[in-house]
């Protein structure tokens, strides 16, 4: 098989990490990778902003909390988004693993990256998941776990926390993807919906 598409096809979204950090030279792969995604009108509206400070993450991960229990509605969404992912989670299920004190929406990754896009460009946010995909499969392809953290926007919600990762000048942060060494490993994709395709020849 192609090389490319077993990278794809064997990524996963990995939760649980060994505590070693990642070498300095994998994370300079994977910024590569990112900045050279594919960018409307070669705007390259990102930035990436890496916390590799462990007191940092383990900040924001608390304040994320803190702000979850104070937005039910909020909660209530992202529960019926992420019954998508996990199985036939129920809203008290996810406000009981959110309560939790050993519950980390960062899973206790070495680095975590903020991925923020100009405000003034008109396709910033399709750009920067692009960047973000390439990221992901750049981390597989040297066998580095990642998983792309919805659940950071609570962070970002608090103008504050924002100006705490000292973004440039009218940047926004978009969301937060964890990456380090694989402490599991699930090879088995879930099953792919085959019926999402029609051809006009």
């Amino acid at each position: 098989m192609n090389k490319v598409l077993k990278t794809i096809k064997n990524r996963r979204s990995i939760r649980k990490y060994l505590p070693e950090q990642i070498k300095d030279e994998e994370l300079e792969m994977i910024l590569e990778a990112a900045i050279y995604a594919p960018t409307a009108s070669n705007e390259q509206p990102w930035h990436f902003t890496i916390i590799q400070n462990k007191e940092f993450i383990n900040m924001m991960n608390s304040e994320s909390k803190k702000l979850m229990e104070q937005n039910k509605e909020l909660i209530d969404k992202i529960n019926s988004e992420s019954k998508k992912l996990t199985k036939n989670m129920s809203n008290e299920g996810l406000e009981k693993m959110i309560k939790s004190p050993n519950f980390n929406i960062f899973y206790h990754a070495p680095t975590v990256i903020i991925v923020s896009g100009r405000k003034n460009s008109k396709y910033s946010i399709n750009d920067c998941c692009a960047a973000t995909e390439n990221m992901l499969i750049a981390a597989e392809s040297v066998d580095i776990g990642s998983c792309w953290i919805g659940l950071s926007r609570f962070f970002f919600q608090n103008p504050k926390n924002v100006e705490k990762l000292n973004l440039p000048e009218d940047y926004e942060p978009y969301y937060a993807v964890t990456f380090g060494y694989k402490d599991s490993h699930n090879n088995k994709a879930p099953k792919r919906n085959k019926n999402v395709v029609n051809y006009i020849k």
